[in-house]
């Protein structure tokens, strides 16, 4: 196992998934925010997202999400970073934050839209 598995593995100990299909009946529902690079991001997404990506999203959640209640779903491109994102904003205080299993790919893999 990597260092990048370990501590992977370690972050989802502590956070909580959904899955693509929760997402797209709305079971998951709250602020939507892709943690990819802009170029991924540019290149589709999922309808409703807002692109924050992994590198700034501590310094600018408060911003989108001033109530730490607030329900808020990330993802990425496999679901590793939106992991990690996860697991920063509940150190930050956020207690009801969701990591999308699978991330983009999956739900691209299901024939689900992309807006770009």
């Amino acid at each position: 196992m990597t260092r990048y598995q370990a501590l992977l593995h370690d972050a989802k100990t502590r956070i909580r998934e959904t899955s693509i299909e929760a997402l797209r009946a709305g079971d998951a529902a709250g602020l939507l925010i892709d943690t990819r690079e802009p170029a991924e991001w540019a290149a589709g997404h999922i309808a409703g997202a807002q692109a924050v990506p992994r590198g700034i999203l501590e310094g600018k959640i408060e911003q989108l999400a001033p109530n730490p209640d607030q329900p808020i779903v990330l993802y990425c491109a496999s679901g590793g970073r939106s992991a990690l994102a996860a697991d920063s904003l509940q150190r930050m205080g956020y207690r009801n934050v969701l990591s999308l299993a699978g991330g983009f790919n999956a739900w691209q893999e299901a024939g689900y839209p992309v807006e770009r």
